[in-house]
């Protein structure tokens, strides 16, 4: 039976027919890997995540953490999961050999990791913070730092937080007032909250290493003055360190992963230790946010997937209704697929979905490219102008996916007798955390398009003119979607030509969403130049996928561009007491 968690089909042909991800073996780096390598770790992915993973997702939501004053108590199966997971050596299956890692190419280690996202996406998040923590060290740390935090967690015996947001600052970073003070030893005393702690405290591991963003007394103020401390949960000797679980929060999804309010200080100061140089902790931290970022991303798309996946096998075995052309009440009932406006639901979500699993995937090989290709500067100018995108759209469509998913479903989706009203319920986490949409358009509009005088702009447009320039078979597309990028590259130049900033910027998420359809419209015309010459079902399937995302989605560009060409003012003219 066909996994309903994500397609493996469909991973092989973005990952083989459509990357060619084999070539990455010719690279130094992954010389000891193979097409065979590849799909055993795809096989083990998805072997352990329906095994381990998946049977203890509705659980784990049901019985959510809870916290009796002393300890966290999680469901006793993610534990087991997450044994399972380290055992596997998947923690650190893209690091390198030199610290425990498999040395994998990160386009496969996303698509590996979508697997668990998409059984398990509470228990998800355990180790892949701890990936992206231990990443950020490896970057950034001491050899010491790497050698005492990160190998640990490389074998599951250390889990890894990101501590950035107050209760009173949120996303506004600038504005934290965790302080550490630095000691004749060295070593900082950090005092302060720190809220929304995904993993913030549990059992599950021998120690936590929180990495926190703090101010030193006298630094400079604002985001110049942030610098990067590693807070571990127990000290060298196994004392605890002075922090504090102050509660839990309660979450609407997500609920697998125990997420807190942390009091660091309380009895005069954690122990912490400075990651780098003292005031450069948040451009340390945007390592591991992108990272985050990213993936987020990702874990929007596999939770969209499966919701697709679960739809479509729903419609194919649920007979209801007949032929709206059918005279004869007793003409046999047919199967809800058969119904248009199921079967547009249903194209809706795999052009959702397939397409922002593109982007995931492409974003990936653009990470090898950095590492490993011959021009790491463009591929990481195109990262950086892709991740708000990666992060915001499969957030905000492949929950749309969801929200289609539950009505094929009917009253019975509306239920927690199916798990499509889970995966919704979780997904909706993911347009907020890691940057909320309004956050990302900010990035995207306020930084991304303008930095180096528009470099990255200017690179990603011409990337996207390439595939144009390939895609003689399909001239209509190609059109279209050269259309739709000139134009959002004459927007912003009309945007940014208003000579006022908070005119320019007050429609960024509107931007956000008009250049994430067309370059998932990109991806879709990427997806059709690896079809060209294929025959079957699975090739039928992305061609009507692409048709339905040209003709019903890349569309509504057009009225949003216009607006923001208008430069409106409605959104920034409102005034509070008028609401």
């Amino acid at each position: 039976m066909a996994s309903l968690l994500l397609s493996r089909r469909d991973l092989d042909f973005l990952l083989h027919e459509w990357l060619d991800v084999t070539t990455l073996t010719s690279r130094e780096r992954y010389a000891d890997h193979s097409r065979e390598t590849f799909d055993a770790v795809l096989d083990l992915a998805e072997l352990i995540a329906t095994r381990d993973f998946a049977p203890h997702n509705r659980l784990s939501d049901e019985q959510e953490p809870t916290f009796d004053g002393t300890k966290v108590h999680l469901h006793p199966d993610i534990e087991k999961a997450l044994a399972k997971f380290a055992d596997a050596g998947l923690t650190g299956a893209g690091m390198d050999y030199a610290v425990g890692g498999l040395q994998l190419p990160a386009v496969l280690t996303q698509a590996a990791i979508g697997w668990f996202q998409a059984a398990n996406v509470g228990t998800s998040s355990y180790p892949f913070l701890t990936m992206a923590n231990a990443n950020l060290l490896l970057a950034h740390g001491s050899a010491e730092q790497v050698e005492t935090y990160v190998k640990p967690m490389l074998t599951g015996r250390y889990f890894g937080t990101m501590c950035l947001s107050e209760p009173q600052a949120g996303s506004s970073l600038a504005d934290v007032t965790t302080k550490a003070v630095k000691q004749q030893d060295g070593t900082y005393r950090v005092i302060g909250n720190k809220m929304w702690i995904s993993a913030g405290d549990h059992e599950l591991s021998e120690n936590i290493i929180h990495l926190v963003l703090a101010k030193i007394p006298g630094s400079p103020p604002g985001a110049r003055g942030i610098s990067l401390f590693i807070v571990p949960k127990l000290l060298a000797d196994g004392t605890r360190n002075d922090v504090v679980l102050a509660g839990l929060n309660h979450k609407m999804g997500y609920r697998g992963t125990v997420n807190t309010l942390l009091n660091f200080g309380e009895s005069g100061g954690a122990v912490g230790y400075l990651v780098g140089e003292e005031h450069k902790g948040l451009s340390y931290m945007f390592h591991m946010m992108n990272e985050a970022r990213i993936g987020v991303g990702l874990g929007a798309t596999a939770l969209g997937y499966s919701g697709y996946l679960h739809a479509l096998d729903y419609a194919r075995n649920r007979p209801q209704g007949r032929p709206v052309d059918a005279k004869d009440p007793s003409t046999p009932m047919v199967a809800i697929i058969e119904h248009a406006d199921v079967r547009r639901m249903l194209l809706a979500q795999k052009s959702y979905v397939e397409g922002a699993l593109a982007l995931n995937l492409y974003c990936g090989m653009l990470v090898d490219e950095e590492r490993t290709g011959t021009d790491p500067a463009r591929a990481h100018l195109l990262l950086e102008m892709l991740t708000p995108i990666a992060k915001s759209w499969p957030s905000q469509w492949c929950l749309e996916a969801n929200s289609l998913a539950i009505q094929v479903h009917g009253g019975y989706g509306y239920t927690r007798e199916y798990p499509v009203e889970q995966l919704y319920r979780d997904n909706r986490l993911n347009p907020i955390h890691e940057g909320t949409h309004g956050i990302q358009g900010l990035d995207l509009l306020g930084r991304k398009v303008i930095m180096q005088g528009g470099a990255g702009l200017a690179l990603l447009a011409a990337t996207i003119h390439e595939t144009v320039a390939r895609a003689t078979a399909f001239p209509e597309y190609a059109a279209e979607l050269q259309a739709t990028v000139d134009r959002i590259v004459e927007v912003t130049q009309k945007v940014w030509g208003a000579g006022d900033v908070a005119l320019s910027l007050a429609n960024s998420s509107v931007y956000l969403e008009a250049f994430g359809h067309a370059i998932v419209a990109w991806m879709w015309l990427e997806q059709l130049l690896a079809c060209e010459g294929k025959e079957g079902d699975f090739y039928d399937g992305k061609r009507q996928a692409a048709r339905y995302f040209f003709g019903w989605e890349l569309p509504k560009t057009g009225p949003q561009l216009d607006l923001l060409a208008s430069l409106d003012r409605t959104t920034l003219d409102m005034r509070g007491p008028w609401f």
